[in-house]
């Protein structure tokens, strides 16, 4: 048995990483609890989980509430399973006040790399990945010198449209519809066009601290190697896994693989074919624009996510179409004049701004659509 269990915040707690984070701790009695848990707005989701956790964790509503727990001396180890921008602010608050940051929030990263690594200086804080495409590569790179290591491969399901042709007309249903993982809407519409896939190239640049052109990305529908690392002798490095993000998460809130697992051991033999394929550009532009925003960096990659964020809202809300979604991204792009982003409020300024020639590009669309029918 440990003598000191990891004291877990979880912010986000009533989405889909947040409830498997709990029963990834309630699987390690001996080795986690919870202390805080913080939702955005759902009320009785919090309290229906805080009374079935043991002791009386904290429990907190609203994006303010989740930086003060994030920054909460109570705690040891702080989940950021928020969705969005809003989660930036709390991994900032984390990381300055030392703690181990179980980072599911993309955004942290994407739109404020820079200034996430310029708070881990600060207060000593530590970012531990959620993701499993960069939970498998720290455990590729475990022990490995840089002079070892010539590449990153992140491997993506594809989504549901990797074999179809046209995806002019796809649907919400239909883009909701992720064929291996089951996520939360804004992430599996990110899956659908493979947007996911650029924010990680840009994630594991920071985490990692590797050269774009030292991470690729590989089409892989079966979704069971996560990730790949090429060594200098020309061998490859994989990591294979069953398609379940309680792994990934149990890997983050531990850091102790000693201390076992509950979930069923991957069986070769019944995986059966692993295929390879790669990235159509063509149909999901999405990758190349997020390499594009990472490569130009400053705040380029806030932008882009900024820009993705609201064009993916109004995919949701039946206000633009699929295709649409990195045409938005792409224009505001193409509009922005870039700014340095070594603080945060520069990323916010960086952000607003996006989102609000998001919303301009959205309605040229909308106006000019109905002029035309």
């Amino acid at each position: 048995m440990s003598a000191v269990r990891r004291r877990v915040s979880i912010l986000g707690s009533t989405g889909s990483i947040g409830r498997q984070a709990l029963d990834v701790i309630a699987e390690h009695p001996d080795h986690l609890e919870v202390v805080g848990l913080v939702a955005r707005t759902d009320d009785r989701g919090l309290a229906e989980q805080a009374a079935a956790v043991p002791g009386e964790p904290r429990t907190a509503l609203g994006s303010d509430a989740a930086v003060e727990m994030a920054a909460w001396d109570g705690c040891d180890v702080v989940l950021n399973a928020i969705v969005g921008a809003a989660g930036l602010r709390a991994s900032i608050a984390a990381l300055e006040a030392g703690k181990v940051l179980a980072l599911a929030n993309k955004e942290s990263l994407v739109a404020g790399g820079d200034v996430c690594r310029a708070a881990e200086e600060r207060g000593g804080g530590r970012i531990v990945p959620v993701d499993s495409e960069h939970a498998s590569l720290l455990r590729c790179l475990a022990g490995r010198s840089d002079a070892e290591v010539i590449k990153l491969v992140l491997t993506a399901s594809g989504g549901p449209f990797r074999t179809r042709r046209d995806l002019t007309g796809v649907t919400v249903e239909e883009a909701l519809a992720h064929p291996t993982w089951e996520m939360g809407p804004k992430i599996t519409i990110d899956s659908a066009t493979l947007m996911n896939k650029g924010f990680e190239v840009i994630e594991a640049h920071h985490l990692f601290g590797y050269a774009y052109d030292e991470i690729d990305v590989v089409v892989h529908p079966q979704s069971l190697v996560h990730a790949v690392v090429e060594l200098s002798d020309g061998s490859l490095l994989m990591h294979a896994a069953t398609t379940d993000m309680r792994l990934p998460i149990q890997a983050a809130l531990l850091e102790d693989p000693s201390a076992g697992g509950f979930l069923a051991p991957f069986d070769l033999a019944a995986a059966g074919r692993l295929e390879f394929e790669e990235v159509d550009l063509q149909r999901f532009p999405a990758v190349a624009l997020a390499y594009e925003a990472g490569r130009r960096g400053r705040s380029f990659p806030a932008v882009l996510n900024a820009a993705n964020e609201i064009a993916v809202a109004a995919f949701l809300e039946g206000d633009l179409g699929f295709t649409d979604i990195t045409g938005v991204v792409g224009s505001v792009l193409e509009d922005h004049e870039p700014m340095e982003v070594n603080e945060l409020a520069a990323v916010l300024e960086a952000d607003e701004w996006a989102r609000g020639r998001a919303r301009s590009s959205i309605e040229g669309r909308s106006t000019a659509l109905m002029g035309g029918s």
